[in-house]
């Protein structure tokens, strides 16, 4: 069962601690260490390869990375070598579901609305596997990201849905993110730290176990 719809002024206090749990999160991923976010990197990347190697080549989401998220470009290269195929989504309206286009390395790129890099080619189908990235989340298999509620809306849309994979840092932790009934949960969630599956009670357990 998901969480609970809130109302009045707890849907106020949701709403607040949310967007303060965003800005300290946001904060503490951009005060580490040139050091620190390189190491990190290195283990998440690790992790990633870990639990995709195992899969036949099938299409990937990703996003690019902003505000020293865990760049996945160097990762989704390597498997695009293997045969996979890439793709980034893109926001089209504020309250619809993203469109996916296809990424290569050497894709053209140009901006969206926000100045964020995204591909300039022709869609591509919705993705097998989709990497999200994780400001803040919890051992529930919740996250929060930036608070547009993209991925929510495109996730609930999607049919089959993609092996959802939140990506992040251990920075990012937290013991709930008092998720809203909108908000759905994470197949895995891969930081420094390892890999984890969330199961339906909401433990987490290490991928492959």
């Amino acid at each position: 069962m998901g969480p609970a719809e809130p109302s009045g002024n707890h849907a106020s206090d949701s709403v607040a601690f949310r967007q303060r749990l965003r800005r300290e999160r946001i904060a503490a991923r951009l005060a580490m260490t040139e050091a620190a976010y390189a190491r990190a990197s290195a283990l998440v990347e690790a992790s990633l390869k870990s639990v995709l190697a195992p899969r036949r080549p099938q299409t990937i989401g990703f996003c690019w990375p902003v505000r020293r998220e865990f760049d996945a470009r160097p990762l989704v290269s390597e498997l695009i070598l293997r045969g996979w195929r890439a793709c980034q989504p893109v926001v089209v309206a504020p309250a619809a579901p993203m469109h996916f286009l296809a990424w290569t390395p050497d894709a053209p790129m140009t901006a969206d609305r926000h100045g964020i890099p995204i591909p300039a080619t022709a869609p591509c189908a919705a993705p097998d596997v989709l990497l999200l990235p994780l400001v803040a989340f919890d051992g529930e298999g919740y996250r929060i990201g930036y608070g547009g509620g993209y991925f929510d809306r495109t996730l609930a849309a999607l049919r089959p849905r993609p092996l959802t994979i939140g990506v992040g840092f251990e920075v990012g932790r937290v013991d709930s993110v008092r998720p809203q009934a909108h908000d759905i949960r994470l197949d895995l969630i891969v930081t420094e730290a390892g890999a984890s599956r969330v199961t339906l009670d909401g433990d987490q357990r290490e991928a492959g176990t």
